[in-house]
Formats: structure tokens, C-alpha cells, sequence
């Protein structure tokens, strides 16, 4: 099986990380797309995260229809801060007849040699890269011209998606939507708000 894994703290997960989900899960080179729930991303403070069981929780509910997306806590059972080498690893050890790929914005790729043992994953693992808007700041500090090529020559293992959905909504903006008592209908599933009102999250 083809799994693509679209790792995220998912704090929380909304309409925005299932659309793109989705629509990798509906390329022709993919069978499933896992969202992979990371416990401790090294580039995040963990005391800003919800608990695990709570955002991995919110994850099946949204997911839960879908039988081409799937939940994983698989970063649970390993050591904390999760690397994503170590990660496929693991993932391989522990399913050696799927073939992993990656899911990754262009603004992470941009970042890529910060990760631990990115050669590894570059020259191993194919990376399935989805559009991120720029603002005209970052455009000027990259180079509008140059940018994207610049991505295409040193990572030729990635397929760039141009026509992925290009999403502008973030975790953040909606935790303090929900700080501030304001309506996020529309930027959760029905059922993922219910569960944070039920629960009283991020107020």
C-alpha cells in the first residue's frame, strides 16, 4: 500500500488540513493518506499543545467517514521530541510492504535542511509538496522568480502539486478565535467543534 503521511500537531485539526488531506488522498500514486499526530514537534513549545489523546481524539472524529484517510499515534509509542527519520524508521520496520512517501507544505520544504538527517529523507523517500501563499516580504527575501526552482533542483524526489488547494487558515488563528468567543463554524468539521465545546478547549 502507497501511504502518504501528512504529519501535524493538529492543535486543532480543521477544514483546512483535511482539504489537503483529501485531495492527496485522491491522487492515482496514493492509496491512504495518514495524519500522523505528533506528540512534541522539537520547533514547538509543548505546554502551548493540547493533550495528545485529546488532539489525536479530534483527529478519528474527522477523519472517522473517510476510509482513504486514517488517524496515527504512531509517534506516541516513540521518544520525545519526534523526528521524522526516526519516524519512518519505525513506520518501515513496523510495515515493510508499504511504501511511505511524504506530505509537506513549500513553506516547510524551504526549512527542510533543519530537519534531523534530511538527506536521508531526501534521497529516499518521495515528498509530495503542496503551495503556500507568500506574503510579498517573503516573495522579495526568496526571489519571486527563482524560489520554486530553486526547490525543484534540490529535492528531485518531490512532486509538486501546483493545484493543490491553497489554504490559509491555522490552527493558531482558531484558538484564539475560540479565546475570544468568536463562531469558527465552517473552519471545523461539525463534529470536531462539538467535541471542543463539549470539552471547553482553547477558552
Amino acid at each position: 500500500m502507497r501511504i502518504g503521511l501528512f504529519f501535524g500537531t493538529f492543535n486543532p485539526i480543521h477544514v483546512g488540513h483535511l482539504v489537503i488531506a483529501n485531495y492527496f488522498a485522491n491522487l492515482p500514486e496514493l492509496d491512504q493518506v495518514w495524519l500522523v499526530v505528533t506528540p512534541q514537534n522539537p520547533l514547538k513549545q509543548k505546554s502551548s499543545l493540547l493533550a495528545d489523546h485529546h488532539r489525536l481524539a479530534l483527529v478519528e472524529i474527522a477523519v472517522e467517514n473517510n476510509d482513504h484517510l486514517r488517524a496515527s499515534d504512531i509517534e506516541f509509542k516513540m521518544p520525545q521530541p519526534n523526528y521524522t527519520i526516526d519516524t519512518l524508521a519505525y513506520l518501515k520496520e513496523k510495515h515493510p510492504t508499504h511504501q511511505f512517501s511524504l506530505i509537506i507544505g513549500e513553506d516547510n520544504l524551504r526549512g527542510f535542511t533543519k530537519w534531523k538527517n534530511y538527506e536521508l529523507i531526501r534521497n529516499n523517500y518521495s515528498m509530495y509538496v503542496y503551495p503556500r501563499l507568500l506574503t510579498a516580504q517573503e516573495l522579495e527575501e526568496i526571489g519571486f522568480e527563482n524560489h520554486h526552482q530553486a526547490l525543484v533542483n534540490q529535492y528531485p524526489k518531490a512532486h509538486f502539486c501546483i493545484d493543490a488547494p491553497m489554504m490559509k487558515i491555522s490552527s493558531t488563528y482558531i484558538r484564539q478565535a475560540i479565546k475570544n468567543k468568536q463562531d469558527v463554524h465552517y473552519l471545523l468539521t461539525d463534529e470536531v467543534r462539538k467535541y471542543v465545546d463539549e470539552m471547553n478547549f482553547y477558552r
